[in-house]
């Protein structure tokens, strides 16, 4: 009764033999028998009591006796795996748990509990668990269903009920094979990542919407639909159109997907992939969708009957991705493996330049590199300790900010890549995003946000008496998180991109809007690294040095055509240090404006504490039709500060003034009449009174400079159009914003 209740019939297809366990608990080592190399291990147990263990609010927070057993299974598991090399240890492995008491769960009681349980199954290679239980019917009858848990992926768990199964096990089919060979590899197979990307809408998963994956491949030079089994492709891309159906797109946000499939030459390239890459963007054009790239891939194929034609095809997808990014179009990557010789160039085209909106997100296990350090090594060139050290995340693309996001998972990285589309995906034939809904009041005052250290709450920053000349440095995320939905997430892009630390890029949300959110850091930053000696000892507030300009510009960029841009400002404007100007400061300062000028929407410029210098010139309001600029009020706007403007400008100003202070005259006076030691004590008394004296009129040619240039001046000559009080802020952001999309209605003759 034991045997037929877990099953064992199903294990015909296997020669099996029982390895050592826990008295209640069944494991076996089964090697098919058509298929000597398919070898797995099966686990079998029962478990007996479902009852759970329910906080103070009724919340499950434990099935004692089912994890008991469960954990009980896989620990016999992970002593066979541990007792052999990494190479050689089982995958495709099973555990079958036979629940004797109905199971009383409701969904997210089950989910909490696969998700409590799935990291004990790290490293054990497992294909699925199954769970015989027995559930209730809407109707009240009681029918046997299995719970079945996977990972398609290798590290993303999902469940879904079924059937029970009448058949055995069948021993691994191709497809199954060529799987298990990537994950053993540490690679997920595309199809794979497709069901983890495009799940049934029977299947649940945390972070994942369901929806579909039509495949195409070409015919007559065009892609078309095709209905095939998985891995039956023949090109060593796979291509398709993938949707997600959400609450704001229900018929689904659909992107054209390009997926390397790395158990064919390593993703190799030539003819037969790249005519499938190109026409792949050319039905993205046609869609007006973006497009997603899943790259895995060994550079241009090489083989003793292909040579150059390979290289030419890999400068035509060269072409096609440069003309497709300039007219608009957005690729978005995902690095899942190592990338070699021509993907890595396609990657910077697609996603790197300036002009280009496309994210690439890189995993701990990815790397792009132009040659591999094998090859670099056989041919004397450098490389580092492994493909990552020269080209991954951590060490280089990270830090030089060309890769814009971190996963630490392949998951995570589609995670990113869906929640990128929650603030960018704009459907054919509409404008903008659609908006979020948000609980958040629109008219919030952020005043009484809170902020820490030297200001209590952000209305403290704002304030005269507790910042004077808004002077003291503060936290600019702060103000960030304090204007944006507060029930709506943020996603930071280039949070590791180095020395670019004084430049924040959000993707946010206002009044349910999506925006991209740009602010400056206005506290001293530590530098990280070495600093060279013509540069500055750290990266002062409100002040963009040249990695930060990069990053504003790209970012502007990268929002230009989809969605509203708000900057949020405090700054003194350019670095013109040495260094940063030998680190092209000059370039990409002039790159903001011209993001600025090219930029396709509206455009939100706030001042909150000071403006000054270069800055304004390139966020001036005269470089683009359709952006607002204004400034909290109490905050200070002009061409230079009080400070610099006293000690440089009016240094001749400053001097007269200092001469002429009675002080001064009298010291003067007394040194002049007196002799010998006397004399010497007046002078010495003249010079420390003089640089007492000449510190407090630079703060009064200071003072005056800046009580004339003040924001009420910008105002009246029209550099800044409104004076907001600081409790408005976020109220007057979201309008502008609104205002902003209005007028872009208006001008295409479109219904707001």
């Amino acid at each position: 009764m034991m045997a037929k209740r877990l099953e064992l019939w199903r294990l015909d297809n296997f020669n099996i033999k029982r390895l050592p366990t826990l008295q209640d608990i069944y494991l076996f080592h089964g090697v098919a028998k058509d298929n000597p190399r398919d070898e797995r291990l099966f686990a079998l147990a029962e478990v007996r009591d479902l009852t759970p263990i329910r906080n103070e609010a009724g919340k499950v927070v434990r099935i004692p006796e089912f994890e008991r057993v469960y954990r009980e299974t896989l620990g016999p598991m992970r002593r066979f795996q541990l007792h052999r090399p990494p190479h050689r240890r089982l995958w495709w492995n099973r555990v079958l748990l036979y629940v004797w008491p109905v199971l009383e769960l409701d969904e997210d009681e089950i989910a909490g509990l696969v998700d409590r349980l799935a990291p004990d199954t790290e490293g054990l290679g497992l294909q699925r668990v199954s769970v015989r239980v027995r559930v209730r019917t809407p109707t009240g009858k009681i029918k046997a269903r299995m719970l079945e848990i996977s990972n398609p992926s290798g590290r993303e768990v999902q469940y879904r009920f079924r059937k029970l199964s009448h058949r055995p096990i069948h021993p691994l089919r191709p497809y199954d094979q060529a799987v298990v060979r990537l994950r053993r590899r540490g690679l997920t197979h595309p199809y794979e990542l497709i069901r983890m990307l495009a799940p049934s809408s029977v299947e649940s998963r945390a972070g994942f919407p369901a929806g579909e994956f039509i495949e195409h491949d070409l015919e007559n030079g065009r892609l078309v639909p095709v209905v095939r089994g998985r891995g039956e492709n023949t090109a060593n891309v796979i291509v398709g159109v993938v949707s997600n159906i959400t609450l704001r797109y229900p018929e689904g946000m659909a992107r054209v997907a390009i997926l390397s499939d790395p158990t064919r030459g390593m993703g190799s390239l030539a003819e037969a992939e790249c005519s499938r890459i190109n026409t792949a963007l050319d039905l993205a054009e046609e869609m007006g969708v973006p497009v997603e790239w899943f790259a895995v891939s060994a550079g241009a194929l090489i083989s003793m009957d292909s040579g150059t034609e390979n290289m030419d095809w890999i400068g035509r997808v060269l072409r096609r991705i440069i003309e497709f990014t300039q007219a608009g179009g957005e690729i978005n990557i995902v690095v899942g493996g190592i990338n070699v010789g021509a993907q890595p160039y396609w990657n910077a085209e697609a996603t790197m330049l300036m002009h280009t909106k496309g994210i690439l997100v890189m995993t701990p296990a990815s790397a792009m590199v132009l040659t591999g350090k094998e090859a670099l090594d056989y041919s004397g060139g450098v490389s580092a300790e492994d493909n990552q050290g020269i080209g991954g995340y951590e060490r280089i693309m990270g830090p030089n900010g060309q890769a814009q996001y971190f996963a630490s998972d392949l998951a995570e990285a589609c995670r990113i890549l869906l929640q990128h589309y929650e603030y960018s995906y704009v459907m054919p034939g509409e404008r903008f995003p659609r908006p979020a809904k948000t609980d958040d009041p629109f008219d919030r005052d952020v005043s009484s946000s809170p902020h820490g250290g030297e200001f209590a709450t952000i209305g403290g920053v704002f304030s005269d008496t507790e910042n004077p000349g808004r002077k003291k440095p503060f936290e600019m995320r702060k103000i960030m998180e304090a204007v944006v939905d507060a029930d709506l997430p943020t996603l930071e892009r280039w949070y590791g991109m180095q020395d670019a630390e004084t430049s924040i890029v959000w993707d946010a949300y206002l009044g349910g809007r999506p925006v991209t959110l740009i602010g400056f850091e206005s506290k001293p930053m530590p530098r990280l690294g070495a600093v060279p000696a013509d540069g500055p000892a750290q990266w002062t507030s409100g002040t963009l040095f040249p990695r930060s300009s990069k990053k504003t510009a790209r970012a502007i960029n990268a929002a230009s055509g989809s969605r509203p841009v708000v900057v949020l400002a405090n700054l003194s404007g350019f670095d013109g240090s040495p260094e940063s100007m030998r680190r092209w400061q000059l370039e990409y300062g002039a790159e903001i404006g011209r993001a600025i000028v090219n930029f396709e929407g509206p455009l939100v410029f706030c001042v909150v504490s000071r403006y000054h210098g270069g800055a304004f010139v390139v966020f001036s309001q005269t470089l683009h039709d359709n952006m607002e600029v204004a400034a909290v009020a109490g905050s200070h706007a002009s061409v230079i500060g009080g400070a610099p403007a006293a000690a440089v400008v009016f240094a001749r100003d400053v001097q007269r003034r200092t001469d002429a202070d009675p002080r001064v005259v009298e010291l003067e006076r007394l040194a002049g009449a007196a002799t010998g030691s006397e004399k010497a004590h007046f002078l010495e008394e003249l010079e420390a009174m003089h640089e007492v004296v000449r510190s407090e009129k630079l703060g009064e040619v200071a003072d005056e400079f800046d009580s004339i240039h003040s924001v009420e001046r910008a105002l009246e000559v029209g550099s800044v159009h409104r004076i907001i009080p600081g409790a408005t802020l976020r109220p007057y952001l979201i309008e502008a914003v609104a205002r902003g999309i209005a007028r872009e209605h208006e001008r295409a003759g479109e219904p707001q």
